[in-house]
């Protein structure tokens, strides 16, 4: 076994692992905002992983993965920023929240201030 060939097993192995915990953390975790958390940093992590792997295990594709692994890390947080503010302005509960921070809140006379 070649030293690429050990690498990439470990990039595939560390994809993987941040992928099981994307899917573990959108299934277990209790509201659409911990949720798109989820799956917007630790399920980036983890195709990170694979296309590093893939990368690694066919050069000839590595051009290609950095495309993607780009263009994955610039696109994700926005979508789940969008997903997250989406459900905000419609009103969608937090759970266990203690405050919000981009609620309306009321001064003292009773005007909403934003």
């Amino acid at each position: 076994m070649t030293l690429s060939e050990i690498l990439a097993l470990l990039a595939l192995s560390a994809g993987t692992f941040f992928s099981v915990v994307g899917i573990v953390g959108m299934v277990r975790l209790p509201d659409v905002y911990s949720r798109a958390h989820a799956s917007g940093k630790v399920s980036t992590l983890g195709i990170i992983g694979l296309l590093a792997g893939a990368s690694l295990l066919m050069p000839e594709v590595t051009l290609k993965a950095l495309a993607l692994a780009v263009f994955l890390v610039i696109t994700a947080p926005v979508a789940s920023h969008a997903i997250a503010a989406a459900a905000h302005r419609q009103g969608v509960p937090r759970a266990g929240a203690v405050r919000d921070d981009l609620g309306r809140h009321a001064d003292g006379e009773g005007q909403l201030i934003e």
